[in-house]
């Protein structure tokens, strides 16, 4: 079992957007725009001031094993998994999640929702 620190964590939040893409056509975020929606969520997390130490990671994932849904991201240390469509949704999980800790409901995956 690992120690528990009682030092505050180097990000106070991490999102994690899968960019895998997959061969033979199978389903796949990559096919899905979710580099473009991984860069734009960096973008705006950048522009409300939300990155760095002490704060949010935006980061890039290979395979979340939850491809059947996609294209999905995920933060943590709250484990609450996101399907996304357009950037509106983009700007509704940096702007109510990621600034503002409120979960967005409209846009939570479903837990039986897998690869």
């Amino acid at each position: 079992m690992v120690a528990m620190s009682n030092t505050p964590p180097y990000y106070e939040q991490h999102i994690f957007f899968c960019l895998n893409e997959r061969e033979g056509g199978q389903d796949c975020c990559a096919k899905l725009q979710a580099l473009a929606a991984f860069e734009y969520c960096k973008s705006q997390a950048k522009a409300l001031g939300l990155l760095g130490p002490g704060k949010v990671r935006v980061n890039r994932a290979g395979c979340l094993d939850r491809c059947a849904a996609g294209p999905v991201a995920v933060v943590y240390p709250q484990a609450v998994w996101y399907r996304y469509v357009d950037r509106s949704d983009i700007d509704e999980i940096v702007q109510s999640h990621l600034r503002d800790g409120v979960v967005v409901q409209r846009l939570l995956l479903p837990p039986d929702i897998g690869a």
